[in-house]
């Protein structure tokens, strides 16, 4: 219900009112939500809990029109600049205990505002919602109508549909260089995990590690273990479904250094393989067995839309050197922008799944955050 402020009886001083929408929208784009807010005069966020203000997109069912959470704009974090999120369920008997999410928050004017999330961040699914954006003062200078101490602006007027559905991850776009075997090391510290040689008869339990820490990894695939491996294609959507990101490692294994008709054959019948088992993803990462590259084999990868991915970080797990001496070489080598090379097929892999706990917990506590391939790059997804 929108609540209409009426001027204080002290007409010696002016009314203040909610801060004004000029426009606003709440769309998906592939696996994220995106919230942008305009208002009608300059705002600022960190003021806004000082000033007794919120400013919250609602989010409602789309049939029952009952609230199920509302996602407010609140200040930055001591000794950052970003806006945050926060997000409460709603019931009957009001907002509930609101928590920080994990946002991206960019504000291109002193008036605008936009915010990008997940629908899970939020406690909500693919389904078709009703959200509208809710501005409100709490001050004795703002007087409402039936004796409430909370003046509110609600706009659009009536809650608006958001025709959410789930995303389904057709492919990604190389950019950059074709050839790279480090990430950016001006984006903090971020480290990307790579896994190659599955899929394999442990690659279902590596999977279970990165969901239990919420990590994402690249895992880069052989074509013919995929019929044998991957469940049905089972895997191969399970890690998509994860946010992990597959990429292309051969149809069989061979050394392509000398590309040609050869090492195109290898890469178009791998890249067919994830495919169908993924029912419509078409890689764009490439790795080369044995880290075997040359001119003639880049000349070919580029042709067929590739970036090719090598690393620096090794620690010979394919060896076999022990679950202590893979996690050490790891720990001890990693930096912000480090591509880790380690492998989930190919042999038994126990050392390495064994590490891999460790290597998380302690890269956390370091302050390390996890990226795919694409994310390290900045690579555009393509999702219908």
């Amino acid at each position: 219900m929108l609540v209409v402020a009426v001027p204080n009886a002290d007409a010696s001083k002016p009314a203040r009112q909610p801060l004004q929408v000029a426009s606003t929208t709440f769309t998906q784009d592939g696996q994220q939500l995106t919230w942008s807010v305009e208002l009608k005069q300059p705002f600022s966020p960190g003021a806004l809990a000082h000033d007794n203000r919120t400013l919250c997109l609602v989010i409602e069912d789309a049939k029952g029109g009952q609230a199920s959470a509302q996602v407010c704009l609140a200040g930055p974090r001591p000794g950052s600049g970003a806006p945050r999120l926060e997000v409460a369920p709603v019931t009957g008997k009001g907002a509930g205990t609101a928590h920080f999410i994990s946002a991206t928050v960019k504000r291109s004017s002193s008036r605008q505002l936009s915010a990008s999330f997940t629908p899970a961040s939020i406690g909500i699914g693919w389904r078709a919602t009703r959200w509208q954006v809710s501005s409100t003062l709490k001050a004795a200078a703002c007087t409402a109508s039936k004796g409430s101490a909370v003046c509110q602006d609600l706009f659009p007027r009536r809650p608006a549909l958001a025709k959410l559905h789930a995303p389904q991850l057709v492919g990604c776009v190389p950019s950059g260089a074709p050839f790279v075997n480090s990430g950016p090391s001006n984006q903090g510290k971020v480290v990307a995990l790579t896994f190659d040689d599955g899929p394999w008869v442990q690659t279902a339990q590596f999977l279970k590690v990165l969901e239990h820490y919420q990590v994402p990894a690249t895992f880069f695939e052989i074509g013919e273990q995929i019929s044998t491996y991957g469940e049905g294609g089972a895997i191969e959507r399970r890690m998509l479904a994860d946010g992990d990101m597959i990429g292309d490692h051969t149809w069989s294994h061979p050394d392509v250094s000398g590309g040609g008709t050869f090492a195109r054959d290898q890469i178009i019948r791998a890249a067919a393989a994830i495919k169908t088992a993924t029912h419509g993803f078409q890689p764009c990462l490439f790795r080369a067995p044995y880290g075997s590259v040359s001119s003639a084999l880049f000349a070919v990868t580029r042709s067929l839309g590739f970036k090719t991915i090598q690393w620096d970080v090794d620690p010979t797990d394919w060896a076999r050197p022990g679950t202590a001496a893979i996690e050490q070489r790891v720990l001890s080598h990693v930096h912000p922008g480090a591509i880790v090379l380690q492998h989930d097929g190919g042999g038994d892999r126990s050392e390495t799944l064994a590490a891999l706990p460790d290597e998380i917990q302690t890269l956390k506590s370091r302050g390390y955050r996890f990226e795919t391939i694409t994310q390290l790059f900045g690579m555009k997804l393509l999702y219908r």
